[in-house]
């Protein structure tokens, strides 16, 4: 598979972090499917969170490594929240991972490079890369559209570069 159109983000900070969740919630509609990466401790349940706060989850967000899929309700439509760092390529293609991605609502999947097979191929990948005990740079990949254009927007107006 291609990389995508890439981008970039410097998060300074949880406002920071705040902001672009701010950003790409705003842009999610039924389907979206979002594949995070990184390090262990980079940030991925954190976004995740922020994102989930701007969709209008109120419910504690907190990683499915063990549960695997949680599923939250949001004020327009739901989150489903994957971790995937514990199951095989062939076990997650055996839980139905694909009536989440082609759903009513929005997918997050953290560890998603480990069932780079089983994604969708339009998706947002984000490889959020630890740069300080505050600070991240958030990688985005945008493999189709809308993704693409929701990218090439946020560039427009000076949030990715």
């Amino acid at each position: 598979m291609s990389m995508g159109l890439a981008y970039t983000y410097e998060s300074l900070g949880l406002e920071d972090t705040k902001r672009l969740a701010g950003e790409l919630a705003a842009r999610l509609t039924p389907g979206s499917l979002v594949a995070l990466d990184g390090d262990l401790g980079a940030g991925k349940t954190a976004f995740s969170k922020e994102i989930a706060a701007c969709m209008g989850v109120k419910e504690t967000v907190n990683s499915p490594t063990f549960t695997i899929i949680k599923e939250y309700p949001g004020s327009k439509m739901p989150l489903y929240h994957m971790d995937v760092y514990r199951i095989t390529e062939s076990e997650a293609g055996e839980l139905g991972l694909d009536e989440y991605f082609y759903g009513e609502g929005v997918t997050l999947v953290e560890w998603a490079s480990l069932i780079e097979s089983l994604l969708p191929d339009e998706r947002l990948s984000i490889f959020i890369e630890y740069t300080g005990p505050e600070s991240r740079t958030f990688h985005l990949n945008a493999f189709g559209e809308p993704y693409a254009s929701w990218c090439r927007a946020m560039t427009e107006n000076g949030v990715l570069r």
